[in-house]
């Protein structure tokens, strides 16, 4: 599982949890999911190498003891001893990928319960004093399992009671040992497994609490990168307009200059409001925001290429970059911004222009012909164009010619 912030509902539990006692951590439903989930390979991957190699060294030691044992021994422990390794086996088998937890615990529960009782009859059938050492083998082989196998507390205590039960069985059947004496032994061992039960039901926890941990550092982790990519955002965008602001557009054109992209194909418009400190004085500087938002907002729509930019350069002040277009396609950009911006219609009643608001323009090219400049000489371009729209009348867009200026 990949783990990522997760949903408000589930970070307030994983909150909950964690505000409480260590020892009440109780996993419920996604949460639960989600743990199951993250831990499940790690689990599968003990209880594979486990399973083998119980096998392996069931057959090991039956090897061992055909070379040390007598042979009539040997051969009464042979046929109990050829049940464990089948069953290891198909139990690391079902283990190989995730499968439905009924069958999980099924297959764990029946595997575990397969090799106890093939180490128990082992004991049994070759009678005397395998019969009790063995018993002890199958506890300590239990034990083991409880302690490493990280599965549910309800499947735990199933393999300890299971366990438990196989030994005070076959005790009670030892020959050479009292009635009384087998259950002592049993209630011996009992608290030994009960401590062990609690151990694991402790490391459980502790690994739950260790997920829950990772889940709210990962939460605050992707919550702190959201803040700071909205910081950014806002470093790099005009607070009244929403569109970008002149550090954006710095970046923006170094970035394109750097790399070579259509910097022999460029247009810049510098955009500049007629009249606007009149409009401000005359009805107020309200009016004069709602002015630039919606001046900011026609520019916008007017760009429709993806890789076109527009910024708010300064106070009434747009610039607009244009890669890969030629002078005719900016004239024309420039004209229908122009134009949209008159017959917008915003009311400004103090112009000498017009009682409307309108847009002087001034363009300036790159063609591939040309010498490659920089984005601050072709932006010089566009204001000095600019400029000479402003003197000719405003409300005009013009075009920077090294030579001439043409409207």
């Amino acid at each position: 599982m990949q783990l990522q912030a997760q949903d408000p509902s589930i970070m307030a539990e994983v909150a909950r949890l964690l505000a409480g006692r260590t020892r009440d951590i109780r996993l419920k439903g996604e949460l639960r999911r989600l743990f199951q989930e993250r831990s499940w390979p790690r689990t599968a991957k003990v209880i594979r190498a486990w399973m083998t190699w119980v096998a392996l060294l069931d057959v090991l030691t039956l090897g061992l003891n055909a070379i040390l044992l007598p042979k009539v021994i040997v051969l009464s422990m042979l046929a109990p001893a050829c049940i464990l390794p089948p069953a290891a086996l198909a139990t690391a088998f079902v283990w190989r990928k995730p499968r439905a937890i009924g069958l999980q615990r099924a297959s764990i529960i029946a595997g575990l319960f397969f090799i106890l009782l093939s180490v128990a009859l082992v004991g049994v059938s070759a009678g005397g004093e395998f019969h009790e050492r063995h018993l002890n083998i199958m506890l300590f082989v239990a034990i083991t399992a409880i302690i490493i196998f990280s599965i549910p507390l309800t499947w735990t205590v199933t393999v300890a009671a299971m366990a438990l039960g196989l030994y005070l069985f076959f005790q009670l059947l030892n020959p050479s040992l009292e009635t009384g004496s087998a259950v002592a032994a049993a209630l011996f061992f009992a608290s030994g497994i009960i401590a062990t039960v609690v151990a694991r039901r402790t490391m459980t926890i502790l690994a739950q609490k260790g997920f829950l941990l990772e889940l709210r550092d990962r939460s605050r982790v992707a919550e702190l990168a959201d803040a700071n990519a909205r910081l950014e955002r806002l470093a790099r965008t005009d607070p009244l307009t929403g569109i970008a602001n002149r550090r954006w557009m710095m970046e923006t054109l170094n970035h394109l200059w750097s790399a070579g992209m259509d910097s022999r194909g460029c247009a810049m418009l510098m955009c500049d409001i007629d009249e606007f400190k009149k409009l401000n004085d005359h009805l107020g500087h309200a009016e004069g925001d709602r002015c630039l938002v919606k001046v900011a907002g026609i520019i916008q729509s007017s760009v429709k290429r993806d890789r076109d930019h527009v910024a708010r350069y300064g106070g009434e002040e747009f610039l607009i970059v244009l890669p890969g277009v030629d002078e005719g396609e900016a004239i024309c950009m420039a004209e229908r911004i122009r134009r949209s911006v008159e017959a917008a219609s915003l009311p400004n009643p103090a112009s000498r222009i017009s009682p409307y608001v309108t847009l002087s323009i001034g363009v300036a090219t790159q063609s591939s012909e040309e010498k490659i400049i920089s984005p601050e000489q072709l932006q010089n371009q566009a204001d000095a164009a600019l400029y000479l729209a402003k003197q000719a009348g405003r409300n005009r867009v013009v075009l920077h010619h090294p030579d001439r200026i043409r409207q």
